[in-house]
């Protein structure tokens, strides 16, 4: 198997979470990718792209994107249809990998539909990402364009599909092959369905042209990746304390401007977001869980009265004698324990309210 080099490669990292950004960076940096660049949210991303796309602005070619899929102001999702489909993109090819904690279908399709390449869940490992990498550079989907989308087959590679309800031909016969890359608009006619297929360029830079099936980096840079991770599992709590404290002033703020219920709700639910995407990379799962619990009870149009904000005062309460406490895995008999206090303050304050 091929030992792939990617110090030739350059990757764009977008995350607007400070700690998860640099943790990402950490572990590219320990894949020895030649040039890491990063952006704080999908906005950022965009500008950086489109000076790329400026002649003369050598050395900022950009080979993938790793992007976190909610954002603000500009998420994942928004910076990838930029990528496929605006004339100021840099290279409406290049292959997008998705990042969230919000793993659930609605966004994985969402994600698909819009053109990204892969989609990585968070919790995540060294490995995990390495392998999502590996995978645009291996397998890269064909680039197919219609009259309505531009990116990526969005069927399955290593399975079969159904094609009735892809409502796309799947025969070449049927669909214009192209094979440069300058044809980059859309088909005038709906009917119409073209596929790219291009040469890959990422496999050759890493060092795998003319070599066949996949390839690797060399395991002790994994291992080493993955020790790092290990080792940010000991910040894990500071960071997480910062958060648990942010929500507890959301809700004191809440209870006496009531008024102002929606948007405390709005930030609760994106601070629960992020812990929900955190808790399992960094060895607590328990803190994952409750904050996904978080998650789903904090949705748009959920409760806003003071019961409401009894509950999510009850998950802050679990998350900070996780922390406290150390609690790692599901937490056995304890964590069964805790699980069962959120309960009990959810069915005591549905009550009251």
């Amino acid at each position: 198997m091929t030992v792939y080099d990617f110090s030739r490669l350059s990757i764009l990292l977008v995350e607007d979470n400070q700690y998860i950004r640099h943790t990402l960076e950490d572990l590219l940096r320990h894949f020895e990718f030649g040039k890491i660049i990063t952006a704080q949210h999908g906005q950022e991303a965009i500008e950086i792209l489109s000076t790329s796309a400026i002649a003369g602005a050598p050395g900022l070619g950009i080979d993938i994107v790793l992007a976190d899929l909610i954002m603000s102001p500009i998420n994942g999702l928004l910076l990838t249809r930029w990528i496929r489909n605006s004339k100021d993109s840099p290279n409406r090819f290049m292959p997008v990998v998705l990042l969230s904690g919000a793993a659930d279908d609605e966004y994985v399709t969402a994600a698909r539909d819009l053109g990204a390449s892969e989609f990585l869940a968070k919790p995540f490992s060294a490995e995990n990402v390495y392998k999502r990498l590996l995978e645009v550079i291996d397998y890269p989907r064909q680039i197919i364009a219609t009259h309505t989308y531009f990116g990526p087959d969005r069927r399955r590679r290593h399975g079969s599909y159904d094609a009735q309800a892809d409502r796309r031909k799947n025969t070449d016969k049927d669909i214009t092959i192209v094979y440069s890359e300058k044809k980059t608009t859309k088909p005038a006619k709906a009917s119409d369905v073209w596929c790219f297929r291009l040469p890959n360029a990422l496999k050759g830079k890493a060092g795998g042209m003319g070599s066949k099936g996949g390839g690797e980096m060399p395991m002790a840079l994994l291992e080493q990746a993955e020790e790092k991770l290990e080792r940010k599992k000991l910040d894990f709590a500071d960071w997480a304390l910062k958060y648990l404290s942010e929500l507890s002033n959301l809700c004191a703020d809440a209870l006496i401007k009531p008024g102002r219920r929606a948007a405390h709700f709005e930030k609760i639910h994106l601070l629960a977001h992020e812990l929900r995407g955190q808790g399992g990379t960094f060895g607590y799962p328990l803190i994952t869980r409750v904050a996904k619990m978080l998650y789903d009870i904090t949705h748009e149009h959920c409760r806003e009265d003071d019961s409401a904000v009894e509950i999510v005062k009850a998950h802050i309460d679990t998350m900070r004698v996780v922390i406290r406490e150390r609690i790692s895995g599901d937490g056995g008999a304890i964590g069964k324990e805790l699980l069962a206090g959120i309960q009990e303050a959810i069915e005591k304050n549905s009550k009251v309210g």
